[in-house]
């Protein structure tokens, strides 16, 4: 089991460590979930916004709108998708 200590930063601010972010397969855009568990840790796990994505990419027509896209998305990741779309807009407008 490999363990690697951080120090949180003022703004809530951590960086996860390159080896676990190699291992598990992080990367810059992921979605990241954090679970509290009952013994007071914390599970961090990269979530899928689209399960059946590599399957609809060969329906794609050059007239495939996004909300086309969005129609195709079950509930579930209709919310991930708008969940990841908002982290993105929010952290391009602090820049």
């Amino acid at each position: 089991m490999l363990r690697l200590f951080r120090v949180l930063g003022k703004r809530g601010r951590i960086t996860i460590p390159f080896e676990i972010r190699q291992r598990i397969g992080f990367r810059y855009n992921d979605v990241l979930s954090f679970t509290q568990q009952d013994d007071g840790s914390v599970l961090v796990r990269k979530e899928k916004i689209c399960d059946n994505c590599k399957y609809l990419e060969e329906d794609f027509e050059e007239n495939f709108t996004l909300e086309d896209f969005i129609d195709s998305l079950s509930e579930e990741e209709q919310r991930d998708a708008l969940i990841h779309l908002s982290l993105l807009l929010a952290e391009k407008q602090k820049h």
